[in-house]
């Protein structure tokens, strides 16, 4: 089967919590992430076949109810979006830089899908919400044209429903900017 990610964000850290627990006991799948993320809201992202994460997913937003802030699935997700959350990219040469910001944490990470499925970049940070007022945002590297395929591919899927709040492209980063922006 293939690789799937769910994701739910509530408006709860109790529940958050509490749900969590419940995604990962109702079906076989590996809990990448479940904390607080500014404001207010508590984060899960599960990983596994896609029906398990279909049905864990479908638990959690069951037991949300009233604090589901939303709730997505991912299937045949790239492996560089995990890596890229985990914040272990291991990226030598930024040929251009692309970087995109979406109005919710858990949009960012459709977005990485989207951008990396759609063009030959590849992603050097996925951030979410952490210090970000609830945002997300990422940022990618590779060919000029790459690049803007890939946030053009976003912004068409994305863009419609008012996810992205901004985008930018640097044709040619100073060398001293990786650094930076991988710290």
């Amino acid at each position: 089967m293939k690789k799937a990610i769910g994701l739910v964000e509530l408006k709860s850290t109790p529940i958050g919590i509490q749900t969590a627990d419940e995604m990962v006991k109702a079906a076989n799948v590996e809990l990448v992430l479940a904390n607080p993320v500014c404001p207010g809201k508590y984060m899960i992202v599960v990983s596994g076949d896609v029906g398990a994460v279909k049905n864990s997913v479908e638990r959690g937003k069951l037991i949300a109810d009233v604090f589901l802030v939303e709730s997505h699935i991912i299937n045949n997700v790239s492996p560089q979006v995990l890596v890229a959350i985990a914040g272990a990219s291991d990226v030598k040469e930024l040929k251009s830089i692309g970087a995109i910001e979406t109005i919710s944490a858990l949009t960012i990470i459709k977005a990485a899908d989207i951008a990396v499925k759609a063009s030959n970049v590849q992603l050097i940070e996925v951030r979410i919400a952490k210090g970000l007022g609830g945002k997300g945002f990422l940022i990618m590297t590779g060919e000029i044209s790459s690049v803007k395929s890939a946030i053009k591919s976003c912004e068409n899927e994305l863009a419609k429903l008012g996810e992205i709040t901004s985008t930018s492209v640097i044709a040619s980063p100073h060398k001293s900017l990786l650094e930076k922006i991988t710290q």
